[in-house]
């Protein structure tokens, strides 16, 4: 009865989370960021006329102007247009990142709390991979692995792995003590479906906003690793590879590092602005009835 009348009431509680988000400051902004991102990596080909890998060297190195609104490149390629699909590529691999993590690292969190014989090994397992700094060890991974996208998602996620697990654990610590999974266990419900029922749902408010935060920095650590001549491969338009192009240009053809550089910048604050909200939103000691 008790899991029917929370089945009844999960549609308004939708409505007012959703109702909450909308009203917070830092959500609404970092959502219309990230949105404009999205739609224009998933629209590139109809704002822009260009094709993002066709040289043309007479027109090599001209500024911003309105033909070629962010200028172009030492090959003559237009330097919005790379910025446009790198949007696809980098997003792709935020994503991927922040998805791969997150699962995995749900996964060995919740069981950690719940199976308390495996807890101590998993966990120092997550301490042996949290020693290394994370864009350490995913330079080591990424160099070990190849430079090829999904190369660079399992680097990144090992990276980020073992912080999602924790949070998720130190969560499911308290929910396991609570009141209500204690009547579950009594009344005989298996430890799967604990998970799946309660642990899970009530874990997935720190987990999201964890996540956020993994989007952010592997937008940041794949820029890094491109710069670094470990990410994807050239001449794949992704912002970590454009701006690793016009380092050589930096002062005289200023354009070419700035633009990509501020599509990251935009991209990391939405995704941060996105997690604040969450956070607020989501943590019960913040929340404000409305």
């Amino acid at each position: 009865m008790a899991e029917e009348t929370d089945d009844a009431l999960a549609p308004r509680r939708r409505f007012q989370l959703i109702r909450r988000l909308a009203r917070h400051r830092s959500f609404r902004i970092g959502f219309i960021i990230v949105a404009a991102l999205t739609l224009a990596a998933i629209f590139a080909p109809l704002i822009s006329k260009f094709d993002p890998f066709e040289m043309r060297a007479r027109i090599r190195f001209r500024p911003p102007q309105a033909a070629y609104w962010f200028g172009t490149d030492n090959f003559g390629r237009d330097v919005f247009t790379r910025c446009l699909y790198g949007a696809r590529l980098s997003l792709t691999i935020g994503l991927g990142t922040a998805l791969l993590s997150g699962a995995i690292g749900a996964a060995a969190g919740i069981a950690s709390a719940q199976f308390r014989r495996i807890d101590a090994v998993m966990m120092r397992l997550m301490d042996g991979l949290m020693a290394f700094p994370a864009i350490i060890l995913a330079i080591g991974l990424a160099a070990a692995m190849g430079p090829q996208i999904g190369s660079l998602i399992i680097a990144l996620s090992v990276a980020y792995i073992p912080r999602t697990a924790r949070i998720v654990r130190a969560s499911a610590l308290v929910v396991r003590e609570l009141e209500f999974v204690d009547a579950a266990r009594v009344a005989g419900a298996s430890s799967l479906r604990i998970i799946w029922r309660h642990l899970l749902p009530n874990c997935m408010g720190p987990l999201l906003v964890q996540l956020t935060f993994v989007f952010a920095y592997a937008i940041l650590a794949e820029a890094a690793l491109s710069f670094l001549g470990i990410g994807p491969p050239p001449p794949a338009p992704s912002w970590g590879n454009i701006i690793a192009e016009g380092r050589d240009q930096a002062v005289d053809s200023w354009w070419i590092m700035f633009f990509p550089g501020l599509a990251i910048s935009l991209a990391t604050l939405g995704m941060n602005l996105l997690g604040d909200g969450l956070r607020d939103v989501l943590d019960p000691r913040l929340k404000v009835e409305t």
